[in-house]
C-alpha cells in the first residue's frame, strides 16, 4: 500500500511542479484516468476497501471487548457498532440489543 501512496505522491508532485504547461498536464491527467478506470486497478482498490473494512471491524470489536461497559452512553449511542453489543433487559424477560 505504501508503494501506491509513493507513486501517487510522485505523480502529484510532478504535475504540480511541472513547467511543461497545460498540454503536459492534460496528458498526465488522461493517463491517470485511464489507469484509474482499468478493471484490474478497480478490482485491487475494491479488495483494499474490503480488507480495510474488515480490519476496522476487527479493531472496533477488540475495542468493544476490552473497554466494554466502561464507555460512556454518549459514545455508545453515537457509534452503532458499540450500541449493537450492549444488551439490556427490558423487564419483560427478553433481551434487547
Amino acid at each position: 500500500m505504501w508503494k501506491v501512496t509513493l507513486v501517487v505522491g510522485v505523480g502529484l508532485g510532478y504535475v504540480l511542479g511541472a513547467r511543461a504547461g497545460r498540454q503536459r498536464y492534460e496528458q498526465i491527467a488522461k493517463t491517470a484516468r485511464q489507469i484509474a478506470q482499468n478493471p484490474r486497478v478497480q478490482d485491487v482498490a475494491c479488495k483494499a476497501r474490503q480488507q480495510a473494512g474488515a480490519v476496522a471491524g476487527k479493531a472496533a470489536g477488540a475495542v468493544a471487548e476490552r473497554v466494554g461497559d466502561r464507555l460512556p452512553d454518549a459514545l455508545t449511542d453515537r457509534v452503532p457498532y458499540l450500541n449493537r453489543h450492549r444488551v439490556e433487559d427490558d423487564s419483560w424477560g427478553t433481551v434487547r440489543p
